[in-house]
């Protein structure tokens, strides 16, 4: 793995420090390209450390929610909107209609790989810093290593739900300079993202009654050890459902904060600000428009009437634009924007408890209880959607059907997951049925590996 632009990142997670309230915070991550000043690592402080743990979560909310960012290229792929920016037709011809994507552009096909691996080069600096750091007490320490651990994974996450079958490194901490690691297969990589999730837990647990650093405002409710604990069970359920790993998937449920009947929006965000120094949301872009098959697609009937109503989910999501203010750029026209993210300081959600829901849907599903996930899709569709329940137990194909529909709509353009679940459910060419009228555009499978990091392996 190649690690570069430190200072850079470092500099951003020095302006986030100060506008996100976390006073006197000093965040000071060295460059990782220099041994000589890799302080923190060979005399670390207890103030350099926490620091230096509040930087993981700026680290890992970089790219997330810029205009060329996760959420908007993934939801590209999957057919949730567009980005029609005449400045950059690449967000068109690249993405969606060309023959492939391009692993030479880092901020295209080879975009969420160097900054999640920068994050997780300083998870294992805060890790080896948390080893030899005086001042700090063995509780503190742990919970030190269970909040690394955990964002380490999400780190890795991001970049194998990018890479998909192209596989990863996951054995990075090494010396700068020494042998490349391996890129290994996405069993894998999964397998190394369970492991640090499991690894998190047991830290945890012996992490005290409360972190000896600050979180952002999007971890309320979830800033101390043992509810912390929860938003990491959250993630392991997400990587169990996605490695098809049923059971684990309802233990770990049974130890997140999964609410079957409670709110929603519960759960983890990432936080933004409009203050000078701080990263704002981007995805709120005049470029970028929602897909406006969504309209049409979001219908549903209503019982003995042949009137249809429109799925609240969408309708809260999306709206009409004024006239004249339509996108139409390469093919595509546009008259739908999004509305979950008006202001450049509105929250992105890492994981809700809506997503809870259905995945414990989607473990009964794929368990046999057909109607214990038809009780949690009709629950979700009446209380989220506001549309009608469905009357009979579906089961196979059809139950499949509806799960994916309910994922759609309740998990619109928060983090790629119509791209993923068509994916996991061998189901991508379907999304051709979605693309603009009279253009057939490419179904992209997976972003591939960098071009800088193929050429630094010849």
């Amino acid at each position: 793995m190649k690690i570069r632009n430190m200072k850079k990142m470092t500099k951003v997670a020095l302006a986030l420090c100060a506008t996100m309230g976390l006073g006197g915070c000093d965040l000071y991550v060295p460059d990782l390209n220099n041994p000589g000043v890799e302080s923190i690592r060979d005399n670390p402080t207890r103030s350099s450390v926490m620091s230096a743990s509040t930087g993981l979560l700026i680290g890992y909310r970089a790219g997330m929610s810029s205009q060329n960012g996760y959420v908007a290229q993934l939801g590209t792929l999957g057919r949730e909107g567009y980005i029609l920016d005449i400045a950059d037709p690449r967000y068109v011809s690249e993405m969606l209609s060309g023959e492939r994507l391009d692993p030479g552009s880092p901020a295209f096909g080879g975009n969420f790989w160097t900054g999640p691996y920068l994050n997780i080069r300083n998870a294992h600096t805060v890790l080896d810093a948390t080893e030899i750091v005086t001042g700090v007490t063995d509780a503190e320490k742990e919970a030190i290593r269970g909040f690394a651990k955990t964002l380490m994974a999400l780190d890795f996450l991001t970049i194998i739900n990018t890479r998909d079958e192209a596989g990863a490194p996951i054995d990075v901490n090494r010396k700068l300079g020494a042998e490349l690691a391996p890129i290994v297969s996405k069993a894998e990589v999964f397998a190394h993202i369970t492991k640090l999730l499991d690894e998190a837990k047991v830290h945890l647990q012996a992490g005290g009654d409360k972190f000896p650093f600050k979180l952002s405002a999007g971890f309320v409710d979830f800033d101390e050890p043992a509810t912390f604990l929860k938003f990491n069970r959250a993630i392991r359920a997400r990587v169990a459902v996605y490695t098809e790993n049923w059971p684990d998937a309802q233990n770990a449920l049974d130890e997140s904060f999964l609410d079957e009947t409670g709110e929603f929006d519960t759960g983890v965000y990432h936080v933004f600000s409009g203050s000078s120094g701080d990263t704002g949301n981007g995805l709120n872009s005049a470029n970028i428009y929602a897909n406006p098959i969504l309209l049409t697609d979001a219908l549903e009937p209503l019982v003995d009437s042949e009137q249809k109503v429109l799925d609240a989910r969408v309708a809260d999501k999306v709206t009409k634009v004024e006239a004249g203010k339509e996108g139409n750029w390469q093919g595509i026209t546009s008259d739908v924007k999004f509305t979950r993210y008006l202001n450049n300081s509105d929250p992105l959600p890492i994981i809700r408890n809506e997503e809870l829901i259905l995945l414990r849907a989607e473990a009964h599903m794929k368990q046999g209880e057909d109607a214990k996930a038809m009780q949690l899709l009709n629950f979700l569709r009446t209380e989220s959607g506001e549309v009608p329940a469905i009357p009979e137990v579906l089961t196979g194909k059809p139950l499949e059907d509806q799960l994916l529909r309910q994922r759609r709509f309740s998990l619109l353009f928060e983090a790629g997951h119509r791209w993923i679940d068509m994916r996991r459910y061998g189901r991508l060419e379907e999304l051709r049925r979605e693309d603009p009228t009279g253009v057939e555009f490419k179904v992209h499978h997976h972003f591939p590996i960098p071009v800088t990091e193929t050429d630094a392996r010849e």
